[in-house]
C-alpha cells in the first residue's frame, strides 16, 4: 500500500498534460473542426513556457506563454481551415510538422537547462495516510484540469453558449441560417483548444520532467487526439481515460524499475500500444461513433 499511493499520484500527474490538451481538442470537435496539430502546439508551448520561466523566474508566466503560444498557432490554423477552406487534416498534420521542427530550432540553447521543482500539498489533506500522498500533494494545475473539466460538462450541457457550440458542429448550416456565426464559434473553439494544448505542452516542461528535451511531447497529442474519440467526445470520460492512460505510462517506468525482464523499448511501446488497442476496439462499433460523433467533423464550411 505504501507503494501504491505514490504510483496513483504519478499517474495522475503523467495524465493531466492528456487530459489538458484533450479538453481542448474536445471543444475543438464539438464545433465540427478536427485539429491534429496538437503535438506541434504542444512542443512549441512547452519550449515557449520553459523559455520564458528560465528567463522571468516564474512558472505562472510560464504557463501564460504557453497556453499564448499555443492559441497564436491554433489561430493561424483558423485562418487556413475556417477562412480560406483548406482541408483540416492536411493543414493539422502540417501544423504538427512545424511545430516539431521550429520548437527543436527555438530550444537549441536551452538543452541541458532545468528548473527546480517544488514540493506541493493541500494543507491537511496532504497529511493524511495513504490519500494525501495519492491525491492531495500534486501541483495546483493537476487541480485546475479537473476543475475545468466539470466547467466544461457545464457549458456543453447546461450554457446557451453551449448548446450552440454543440449546434454548430452537428449542422453549420442550419446555426448560420438562425444568424449565428459559424467562423467566429469556431474561431474561438480552436482558440480555446490551442490555450488547454499550451498549457498542456508548459505542465510538461515545467512541472512534470522539469526541463526542455526535443521532441519532450513524445506522442502525447496523439494520444489525446486519440483519447476524444476514445471518450466519445464527453469531458469525464476523457478525465477517466487520461488518468488511464496516465496509468500505463507510469507502469512501464515502474515495471522498468523494478527489473521486469522484458527489453524498456518494449516496455516503452505500452501507452501507444493501449492506444491502438482502443481505437480498434471502438472502431468496430460504428453506429456508436457516428451516434456520438459530431455530423460535420472535419468538414469545412463557407457561407456565402
Amino acid at each position: 500500500m505504501e507503494s501504491l499511493a505514490p504510483l496513483i499520484a504519478a499517474s495522475i500527474n503523467a495524465g493531466t498534460p492528456l487530459m489538458l490538451a484533450a479538453l481542448g481538442l474536445l471543444i475543438n470537435e464539438k464545433s465540427g473542426v478536427v485539429n491534429l496539430g496538437a503535438e506541434g502546439m504542444m512542443l512549441v508551448a512547452a519550449i515557449v513556457g520553459f523559455a520564458t520561466t528560465v528567463h522571468t523566474g516564474s512558472v505562472t508566466f510560464g504557463f501564460a506563454a504557453g497556453a499564448a503560444a499555443g492559441m497564436v498557432l491554433a489561430g493561424f490554423f483558423a485562418l487556413l481551415t475556417v477562412w480560406l477552406g483548406t482541408n483540416q487534416y492536411a493543414t493539422g498534420l502540417a501544423l504538427s510538422l512545424f511545430g516539431a521542427g521550429a520548437s527543436a530550432y527555438i530550444g537549441i540553447s536551452y538543452v541541458g537547462n532545468s528548473l527546480s521543482n517544488g514540493k506541493f500539498s493541500i494543507p491537511v489533506l496532504g497529511d493524511i495516510p495513504f490519500v494525501g500522498t495519492a491525491l492531495f500533494k500534486q501541483h495546483p494545475t493537476v487541480y485546475l484540469s479537473i476543475l475545468l473539466c466539470g466547467a466544461i460538462i457545464w457549458f456543453l450541457y447546461r450554457t446557451r453558449a453551449g448548446l450552440i457550440l454543440r449546434a454548430v458542429g452537428e449542422s453549420p448550416s442550419s446555426a448560420h441560417s438562425l444568424g449565428y456565426n459559424v467562423r467566429r464559434i469556431r474561431l474561438a473553439a480552436l482558440l480555446f483548444g490551442g490555450a488547454c494544448c499550451g498549457m498542456a505542452g508548459a505542465f510538461l516542461s515545467l512541472v512534470y520532467t522539469p526541463l526542455w528535451v526535443e521532441g519532450m511531447v513524445a506522442g502525447r497529442g496523439w494520444i489525446a487526439l486519440a483519447l476524444t474519440t476514445f471518450a466519445t467526445w464527453r469531458p469525464a470520460r476523457v478525465l477517466m481515460g487520461a488518468y488511464l492512460f496516465g496509468g500505463v505510462t507510469i507502469l512501464t517506468f515502474h515495471m522498468q524499475g523494478i527489473g521486469v525482464p522484458i527489453a524498456s523499448q518494449l516496455l516503452s511501446m505500452l501507452p501507444y500500444l493501449a492506444t491502438i488497442v482502443v481505437l480498434v476496439l471502438i472502431s468496430r462499433n460504428v453506429n456508436w461513433i457516428k451516434l456520438n460523433m459530431p455530423a460535420s467533423l472535419g468538414k469545412n464550411f463557407n457561407p456565402h
